[in-house]
C-alpha cells in the first residue's frame, strides 16, 4: 500500500530484544561466537536474516541492552520505593518550611502531611529546580513597550529566548501531577502572557488539559479485557506511563499552542528500561526507529507486532472502527495485522484516551476549530524530548498535511536518539524548509543525548539543529553535540574535571547570577553523586534552564577567574 509520503505499506521488519527471555549462556554465546540459534531465544525479528545479519554486527551493543535492562529490572521495586520515599520526604520538608520547621511543627502537634495528586505535591524534579515563572527579559519588555499600538501581537520565533524558556519550563511541568501543572499554567504564568501579548489587550495563558496514557494502545485477544468492540477482545498495558499537557497562549483567538510530553521520571524503572532498549521497527523508505519509544507514543506492541503496521502507515477511511478490525483479521498470516485500527470516522473514545498520539492528534483537530490561527510548538525533556519528535513523524506518515502546515517547531530538551540515519534524511525534508523547525538542546556531558549509541558498529543518529551549551552555557550551533558516544576513554577526565567545576560553580551561582540561580541542597547532592557519574547530573532540568536563560552566542566580558574556566571548559569539551 502507498502514500503520499512515499511509504509503502509491505516489508516492514523489526527486532526485538527480549531481556527475561534466554539464560546468561544463551546471551554469551550470541555475544561472543554469533550463535543465531542461542540468539532466538532472546530475540524476535520479522524474519530468520535480522537475527543472523544485523543483529549479529551489533551484538555486542545487544548485550549491553540486555545486561542493563536486567539490572533496571531487578532494582524495580527498589527504585520505586525509593521514589516513594524520596518525593514524600522533600515534601514533607517543603510544606513545613524545613528541616527546622518540621520539627518545630511537630513539637506542636501540627505537621504538615503531603498529599500526592494535589497541587502542592511537588515532583522531584520540581524539588531539583524549584523555579516556577518564565524568563523575564528586558529586551522583550521594552521590544513590547516599543510596539505601535495597531501592529498586534507579534510572530512567535523559534529562536527567541522567551520561546526557548516558555518550552524548557513546560518540559519541567510535564513531570509534575495535574493539579500543579493547571495551577503553575494559570497562576503563575499569567503574567509573562500580559507582556507578550498586544498593548491593549489583556491575556491570559490558557490550561488546556492534561492526558495520563498508557504506554502501547491496544492488543487483540488478549489476556485482560477492559472491553469489547465487535467481536474483538481489546487490551491495554497495565500501566499509565505516558503523560502530556496542553495549553495556549489565550483562552481566545489563541495565536500559540504549546504541547509538553514528560520524560523520564527518575525513580521509573519502566522508563529507564525503555532508553537502553535496542528494539527498532523499521519503516520502508523512511528508516528505524526506536520501538520503546513508539510504545510510549501509543502507536505499537511488541507483544503484537502487526500493531506497529497497522498504526504506522496512512489508513483509509472508508471502514468504521469494527469493519477495519474485520478488513485486518480476514489476512492472517505470520506477520498479519491482527491489530485495531484507528481511523478518523471510527476512533472509539476509550482507544483515544488511552493513546498519546491519538489524543493529542484529536485535541489539536479540536482547537484549530476554536483557533483558526494557531500554530503549535511541541516540546519534551528526556524521553519527553523523543516523544515530542515522534509525534511529527507519525503525522507525516499518516498524511495529516493541515497539522503539518500548523506546527511552529519542535523543542527537545537533553533528548535520546530515536532512529537511524534514513529517518533523518526522510524528516529534514519535512521539518527543513521553508525554515528549520526542529531544534535540539544538549547541554555539556548530559549522558542521555548519547544514547543509543552511534558508531560503526550502530545505527542511531540525531537529525535537526544542535544547539549545544558548554558548562559556561556557550551556544553553539552545530549537527552534532561533541563525544556523541559519552564513554570513551580519552573524554573521562575532562568529564570528571568539568563535573566538579559544576559543583562548584552550583555553590557560587546564587552569588554570581542572582538569587533565582541559587541552587538548592538537593540539587547539589545531586552534583555531588554525580561526580562518579557526571552525564547522570548533566541531564538534570537546572541546567538546561540555566542554558536557556544565560545562554551567550559570543566570549562574555569577564574577569580572569571565569575566563579561565571558561577557556579551560572550551577545551575540556574540544577534546
Amino acid at each position: 500500500m502507498a502514500s503520499s509520503t512515499g511509504i509503502q505499506g509491505d516489508d516492514f521488519r523489526y527486532l526485538i530484544v527480549r531481556p527475561d527471555k534466554g539464560g546468561i549462556w544463551d546471551v554469551l554465546k550470541y555475544s561472543l561466537r554469533g550463535d543465531i540459534e542461542c540468539g532466538s531465544k532472546f530475540l524476535e525479528s520479522s524474519d530468520q536474516g535480522v537475527v543472523g545479519g544485523e543483529a549479529a554486527d551489533h551484538r555486542w551493543i545487544i548485550l549491553v541492552s540486555i545486561v542493563a535492562r536486567r539490572i533496571i529490572h531487578f532494582l524495580g521495586k527498589p527504585m520505586e520505593l525509593t521514589g516513594y520515599g524520596v518525593d514524600f520526604f522533600l515534601n514533607l520538608l517543603s510544606q513545613n518550611g524545613s528541616l527546622f520547621g518540621l520539627f518545630y511543627n511537630l513539637l506542636r502537634g501540627d505537621i504538615v502531611i503531603p498529599k500526592r495528586g494535589t497541587e502542592t505535591f511537588i515532583s522531584t524534579i520540581g524539588h531539583l529546580d524549584e523555579r516556577m515563572d518564565l524568563y523575564q527579559a528586558k529586551n522583550l519588555v521594552g521590544d513590547l513597550h516599543n510596539s505601535s499600538p495597531g501592529e498586534g501581537i507579534k510572530n512567535v520565533e523559534l529562536d527567541d529566548r522567551a520561546t526557548m524558556d516558555l518550552c524548557m519550563m513546560a518540559s519541567k511541568l510535564a513531570y509534575e501531577n495535574a493539579e500543579v501543572v493547571r495551577n503553575v499554567v494559570v497562576h503563575h504564568w499569567k503574567q509573562l502572557m500580559t507582556l507578550k501579548s498586544a498593548c491593549l489587550q489583556r491575556m491570559q495563558m490558557h490550561f488546556v488539559d492534561f492526558y495520563d496514557c498508557w504506554d502501547g494502545p491496544f492488543l487483540f485477544n488478549g489476556a485482560l479485557i477492559p472491553f469489547v468492540i465487535g467481536n474483538h477482545f481489546i487490551d491495554y498495558q497495565k500501566k499509565k506511563s505516558t503523560q502530556v499537557f496542553l495549553l495556549c497562549d489565550k483562552p481566545k483567538d489563541a495565536t500559540v499552542i504549546l504541547i509538553s510530553f514528560r520524560g523520564t521520571e527518575p525513580f521509573d524503572a519502566d522508563d529507564w528500561s525503555t532508553d537502553f532498549d535496542y528494539s527498532w521497527y523499521e519503516i520502508p523508505n523512511l528508516g528505524k526507529l526506536h520501538m520503546g519509544f513508539l510504545e510510549a507514543l501509543g502507536v505499537g506492541n511488541r507483544e503484537d507486532t502487526a500493531s506497529f503496521h497497522y498504526h504506522l502507515q496512512k489508513r483509509s477511511t472508508k471502514h468504521s472502527y469494527p469493519e477495519a478490525a474485520e478488513v485486518e483479521s480476514s489476512n492472517e498470516g505470520p506477520h498479519s495485522e491482527r491489530s485495531a485500527g484507528i481511523d478518523k470516522k471510527g476512533i472509539p473514545p476509550e482507544m483515544v484516551e488511552m493513546s498519546a498520539y491519538y489524543v493529542v492528534r484529536e485535541k489539536l483537530k479540536t482547537l484549530f476549530e476554536e483557533h483558526k490561527n494557531a500554530k503549535y510548538i511541541v516540546t519534551g525533556h528526556s524521553l519527553g524530548g523523543a516523544l515530542a519528535i515522534l509525534f511529527p513523524i507519525v503525522l507525516v506518515l499518516h498524511d495529516e498535511t493541515n497539522l503539518l502546515q500548523k506546527l511552529l517547531g519542535v523543542y527537545t530538551f537533553g533528548q535520546p536518539r530515536v532512529g537511524n540515519k534514513q529517518l533523518g534524511r526522510f524528516m529534514e525534508a519535512h521539518l527543513n524548509h521553508p525554515v528549520p523547525k526542529y531544534f535540539r538542546v544538549v547541554y555539556c556531558n548530559d549522558l542521555v543525548p548519547r544514547l543509543p549509541y552511534d558508531d560503526k558498529t550502530f545505527l542511531y543518529k540525531h537529525f535537526g539543529v544542535c544547539l549545544y551549551y558548554n558548562s559556561c552555557f556557550i551556544e553553539q550551533k552545530m549537527d552534532e553535540e561533541p563525544n556523541k558516544n559519552y564513554f570513551g576513554i580519552t573524554h573521562m577526565v575532562p568529564e570528571h574535571i568539568i563535573a566538579i567545576w559544576e559543583l562548584i560553580r552550583s555553590l557560587t551561582m546564587g552569588y554570581t547570577r542572582g538569587p533565582e540561580y541559587k541552587e538548592g541542597w538537593f540539587s547539589i547532592f545531586l552534583r555531588v553523586l554525580g561526580l562518579s557519574m557526571p552525564g547522570i547530573a548533566a541531564h538534570c532540568s537546572v541546567n538546561y534552564v540555566n542554558s536557556v536563560r544565560l545562554g551567550k552566542s559570543d566570549m562574555p566580558t569577564a574577569g580572569p577567574a571565569i575566563v579561565f574556566a571558561l577557556t579551560f571548559s572550551l577545551v575540556c569539551n574540544s577534546v
